[in-house]
């Protein structure tokens, strides 16, 4: 459908933020990729379901997205409307052992949150570069912690915009790297956090360790959509990596990160099709020695 065919759609809701022929380079933190017919940012819960209901009802194509920090939109674009839970969706409170977090919120901010509020249990999320709702709904984690730990429900509004709900931590069926929401494709709009109260200084000190072994060992300072690979049964994806010698292995403006084998990294002037080119040639390289085949994490929106 027609860029103009979208904005027609969105003309009778208010309170919405579009940008068309939208260039997703600025959106996403592997900066690099196509565009996307529009950006559409609601300014609020309501204005989200409405967004929703017209273009699942329109039979427009849609994805929505949070920071951007695990996607990357092909070369050739993506025809059709983007939906950015972003800054409208960043509200934080604590109450009690609980933080309340929008979906929009960055996993960085919930965590100083907690800190602040003298609450333990979001240490590990301190360095996820990605939203409340990008990490809940991929159940992301690192050093040992999961999202899974730590939420005890998530605020979700159904793909087409007509219902509301909440699920519990049981009900989201986490796995490694997974949530229900990623077979049913309904929109987190926020998630409450069961934390424990702890001390402050303690608190802090351990998210200061985690900052310092994180930027010692990965690329912090390149973009990257962080840990490319899904951790493989019984091995590690950057270990198998540098064990092919693909450490540094360039495709265009594209390298596996001479720090972390497990990062691919944009040197500054890497296309979408480097990125993918790269992943693929690591894939088939990694599996042709070890029979080991790599999922990737990242969302490759528009088509390989």
């Amino acid at each position: 459908m027609p860029d103009s065919a979208i904005l027609r759609l969105l003309e009778k809701i208010p309170a919405v933020s579009t940008v068309c022929d939208c260039d997703m380079r600025l959106y996403t933190s592997f900066k690099a990729g196509g565009k996307a017919s529009v950006l559409i940012a609601p300014n609020g819960i309501g204005e989200l379901r409405q967004v929703l209901a017209a273009l699942s009802q329109s039979g427009i194509g849609y994805m929505v997205i949070g920071n951007g920090t695990n996607i990357l939109v092909s070369d050739n674009g993506y025809r059709g409307a983007i939906v950015k839970i972003g800054e409208a969706f960043s509200w934080i409170e604590a109450a009690d052992c609980r933080l309340v977090v929008g979906a929009g919120a960055s996993m960085a901010a919930a965590a100083k949150a907690a800190l602040a509020a003298g609450l333990a249990g979001l240490e590990f999320a301190s360095g996820i570069p990605g939203s409340v709702g990008g990490a809940v709904f991929m159940n992301a984690g690192a050093y040992g912690s999961e999202m899974k730990d730590v939420v005890s429900r998530v605020d979700i509004i159904s793909k087409d915009g007509q219902q509301g709900y909440k699920l519990s931590s049981e009900d989201m069926s986490f796995s490694y790297r997974h949530s229900s929401l990623q077979d049913a494709e309904d929109v987190i709009t926020g998630a409450t956090f069961e934390l424990e109260y702890g001390d402050t200084g303690k608190i802090k000190e351990k998210m200061r360790e985690f900052a310092e072994l994180r930027n010692s060992k990965q690329p912090v300072s390149m973009p990257s959509a962080g840990s490319f690979f899904k951790r493989p049964s019984g091995h590690f994806a950057g270990k198998l990596i540098e064990d092919c010698g693909l450490k540094g292995l360039s495709v265009g403006g594209a390298s596996v990160s001479a720090l972390h084998a497990g990062f691919i990294v944009n040197n500054g002037n890497a296309t979408a099709t480097d990125i993918i080119d790269l992943m693929n040639l690591v894939r088939h390289t990694v599996y042709d020695k070890f029979a080991v085949k790599l999922e990737p994490e990242v969302r490759v929106i528009g088509g390989m």
